[in-house]
């Protein structure tokens, strides 16, 4: 990995009210530096009561493609990354995430909220190319 990057943090806590039922909207996006030869994995997820958004985090890892390992992803015009591949990083994305909430949130009436465990082959479904245009 080659950097890890808090982009977005917000809490609302007049959205949140204790004892009402929670959900968790949970979003990965897939981005590729061409030049750098990196391809980044951005993290966000929103806590909701009653569709309000209490807490908000967005959380990027950056990692670095060895050049024989691109040359061999790449093909004319795209480069492909195989969906495990992706899964993997997307993995410790929302491992590092979990980390920085619980940081963000520590001493507060938020920090009960953790990520829970995320099967993030099911958030990965397919292989993903890129244009090297």
């Amino acid at each position: 990995m080659l950097a890890l990057k808090t982009e977005q943090f917000a809490t609302f806590e007049k959205n949140f009210a204790e004892g009402s039922k929670s959900s968790l909207i949970t979003n990965l996006e897939f981005k590729v530096n061409t030049i750098q030869k990196q391809l980044s994995v951005l993290a966000t997820f929103m806590f909701e009561q009653e569709k309000k958004t209490f807490i908000k985090i967005q959380v990027s890892c950056h990692f670095g493609v060895a050049n024989e390992s691109w040359d061999n992803l790449c093909n004319e015009a795209k480069i492909t990354f195989s969906k495990e591949f992706l899964a993997h990083l997307a993995m410790l994305t929302v491992g590092s995430t979990r980390g920085v909430l619980h940081a963000k949130t520590e001493n507060t009436k938020l920090n009960q909220f953790l990520l829970p465990t995320i099967n993030v082959t099911s958030l990965v479904k397919n292989d993903i190319e890129f244009s090297l245009k």
